[in-house]
């Protein structure tokens, strides 16, 4: 497709209108506002106002945020084909395909969604970074204007103004150059940052391969013992990083488009370290008390939890942002626990009579999905589809983590519900039964094929 002047216009005309639109649609027709944003989202105007607020982003490759939430300092762009190359795996493994990250105000975001707008197979940044004279005019018809214009939005890949700087929250480490240990001169200092294009690069194959319907095959397969055809691929201690909590955009434009999933890849060896053995829930009505209550962070939180409700805090945003980081970490371990039990033990272990048929019912539904692919389960997969039960997991997070409250805190039915809906609300709780729902709608998918054959 040839890029012209008249397609550029059309692609940036198409994407500020429906953004205006969805303002629209929410407003009333006689909504005094209506005037306002029509002249807001005309397309200079709104290109103007763009210019404006791209200083307050950056594209970068490599990122500090993940590193510390809080930490400030410097973030880098490096094109991966500019850096050299090396034995190890690195970003220049990427080389002219790679995905940049965005980090600061994440309400300027929209600015980077309009500049990855494309013509032609290419985006409006690059258009812009070349000098395309078309992309130049779809800006502004004064070629004054369209150059202010351009220079301020290619200003999104570059290191924002002041000197290189770390910060007490990034981590530091000093690195032997030479050959003497014992010689200061010989070490430099560096502060790692986060190789977030190479991390968005990794986090897509390995999604496909835990969730895509290829390697659910291959899974299913190998679990009966059967032949089959294609690759099996797993990751013996994956480990999962949650970024930015219930709101990944914090951290970055890339790890909001993950969920804030992050995947570590176990390095062994080195280091080896033995994985403490799974708790089984074993002659329980519940994981909450037994399991997931014994937890060291989990004590850890509530007690912080229960400790600064205790002191009466002011009712100030503050107070707030904190009982909810709390309440986050309590959701965050909760996956944990629940994802330890999904992919460490075998489908249909809640099957066991003799050692967890005291389980609820909600809690084996979450905690043994994969038991509805099980010959003899239709009821069990029928009951998972049925989805009332995470609303039942919530009420029991919201009765324990009360009970763990104490009797000095009056907390009751309007807490528990609070504490229910931040559980159903999180990020990663709804992405675990997504993915889970994901494979068994395959499963039956694949059943229904295998009948009609």
């Amino acid at each position: 497709m040839q890029q012209t002047s008249a397609s550029w216009r059309s692609v940036i005309t198409t994407f500020i209108q429906q953004r205006l639109q969805a303002k629209l649609d929410k407003l009333k027709d006689d909504d005094p506002k209506w005037q306002e944003l029509l002249a807001q989202y005309e397309s200079v105007a709104w290109m103007q106002d763009a210019a404006r607020r791209v200083a307050q982003i950056q594209a970068v490759t490599h990122s500090l945020k993940p590193i510390h939430p809080d930490a400030r300092g410097t973030n880098l762009y490096v094109e991966p084909s500019s850096l050299p190359t090396l034995a190890e795996l690195g970003s220049h493994v990427l080389g002219t395909n790679f995905s940049a990250d965005v980090v600061g105000n994440a309400a300027a975001l929209d600015v980077y969604k309009f500049l990855r707008l494309e013509s032609g197979g290419r985006s409006l940044l690059a258009a812009l970074q070349a000098g395309d004279a078309d992309a130049m005019r779809a800006l502004h018809d004064d070629p004054t204007e369209a150059r202010a214009l351009r220079d301020a939005f290619v200003g999104l890949t570059e290191a924002h103004t002041g000197e290189v700087s770390s910060h007490t929250l990034a981590k530091q480490l000093y690195w032997l150059m030479g050959d003497d240990p014992c010689a200061d001169e010989q070490f430099e200092l560096l502060a790692p940052l986060y190789a977030t294009s190479l991390a968005h690069a990794v986090h897509a194959p390995i999604q496909e391969h835990r969730f895509g319907e290829a390697n659910k095959a291959a899974r299913q397969a190998r679990r009966d013992g059967k032949a089959h055809e294609g690759v099996f691929h797993d990751y013996p201690g994956l480990a999962v990083q949650k970024m930015g909590g219930t709101k990944p955009q914090n951290i970055s434009q890339l790890n909001s488009e993950r969920g804030g999933v992050n995947y570590l890849l176990a390095s062994l060896p080195p280091p080896t370290w033995k994985s403490s053995p799974l708790r089984l829930p074993m002659n329980v009505t519940s994981v909450f008390k037994r399991l997931f209550g014994a937890r060291p962070l989990v004590r850890q939180t509530v007690h912080e939890l229960r400790t600064s409700l205790e002191s009466n805090p002011d009712p100030t945003m503050e107070t707030r942002q904190r009982r909810e980081a709390l309440v986050d970490t309590l959701i965050d371990e909760l996956v944990s626990m629940a994802a330890e039990l999904q992919q460490g033990l075998p489908a249909g272990w809640t099957c066991d009579q003799d050692h967890y048929s005291k389980l609820a019912p909600e809690e084996a539904l979450w905690l043994d999905p994969l038991r509805a692919e099980l010959p003899g389960e239709a009821a069990f997969a029928r009951d998972w589809q049925w989805m009332d039960w995470p609303a039942k997991v919530g009420q029991r997070f919201g009765g324990w983590l009360n009970q763990q409250l104490g009797s000095k805190l009056p907390v009751g039915d309007v807490e528990a519900r609070v504490w229910k809906k931040e559980l159903l609300t999180d990020d990663g709780f709804t992405e675990q039964i997504a993915q889970m729902d994901k494979l068994l709608d395959a499963a039956q998918a694949d059943a229904g094929a295998g009948g009609a054959a």
